[in-house]
């Protein structure tokens, strides 16, 4: 049955151990990115092996030395789902964990999280812990939205889901959603003007993932999703076909 898709930002922060079985590509959702995800995964493994070219590429300090250990184990540290291993303001505000069994078998159905490393794996996906942003830089690849963008794209315009995309413009970039809705919350202040929200951004959005799932609509358009949002209490508007906005004070 048509649904809605919503595509998580991944976060840097992730949760450690799973009691799962090593990661296993070709267990994941969107079979046909295994290819790439094989080529990105070797590479980080390897270059896990020279611990300065990894903090480099990776852009880490010193204090996250750990980082690396985690690529170094891809192959062989234990996984959880997807949905359970990152975290951060917008998985907290999501908070996976307080949903009803019903709530949970909805976020296996409607929620998926973009990658750098995965491209985008359902909210069920087991994974282990890693470190790989948007923005990094493999050494002898291109950037990761030149690697991702064509198979990536490909993979999510087939969904036949009405899609609403939380990711990030970097993690955009890696596989646009051709007539995806987005959203944007901004501040209104009392004399009318508005200004984007950044530091509250995330937990916003975790928020609107959150009614999504537990909603009994089907969402199958933009006024579908804004009237979810509105039964929730958050105030929206739509300024396009493709775009919401929540507004707060």
């Amino acid at each position: 049955m048509f649904d809605v898709l919503v595509i998580l930002p991944p976060s840097e922060t992730k949760s450690d151990g799973g009691s799962g079985a090593p990661l296993d590509l070709a267990s994941l959702s969107f079979a046909e990115l295994t290819p790439v995800r094989t080529k990105i995964a070797d590479a980080i493994v390897e270059l896990a092996s020279d611990l300065d070219a990894s903090m480099k590429a990776l852009g880490l300090g010193r204090t996250q030395i750990a980082e690396v250990d985690r690529n170094a184990d891809l192959w062989l540290s234990p996984t959880r789902p997807a949905i359970e291993r990152y975290t951060g303001v917008l998985y907290d505000a999501l908070d996976h964990g307080s949903l009803t069994r019903a709530g949970k078998a909805k976020a296996a159905d409607r929620l998926a999280i973009g990658s750098a490393l995965f491209g985008v794996v359902r909210a069920s996906d087991a994974i282990p812990a890693y470190r790989l942003s948007g923005g990094s830089k493999l050494p002898g690849f291109g950037t990761l939205a030149s690697i991702w963008r064509p198979e990536l794209s490909a993979a999510l315009d087939a969904v036949d889901d009405f899609v609403v995309d939380l990711r990030s413009g970097v993690y955009q970039q890696l596989g646009p959603v051709s007539g995806a809705a987005t959203a944007t919350v901004m501040t209104e202040a009392s004399d009318g003007s508005r200004k984007v929200v950044s530091h509250f951004n995330k937990h916003y959005k975790g928020l609107m993932a959150r009614e999504l799932v537990r909603t009994r609509r089907n969402v199958r358009d933009i006024n579908a999703l804004a009237a979810v949002l509105s039964d929730a209490g958050q105030r929206v508007e739509i300024p396009k076909p493709d775009e919401i906005v929540v507004l707060t004070d």
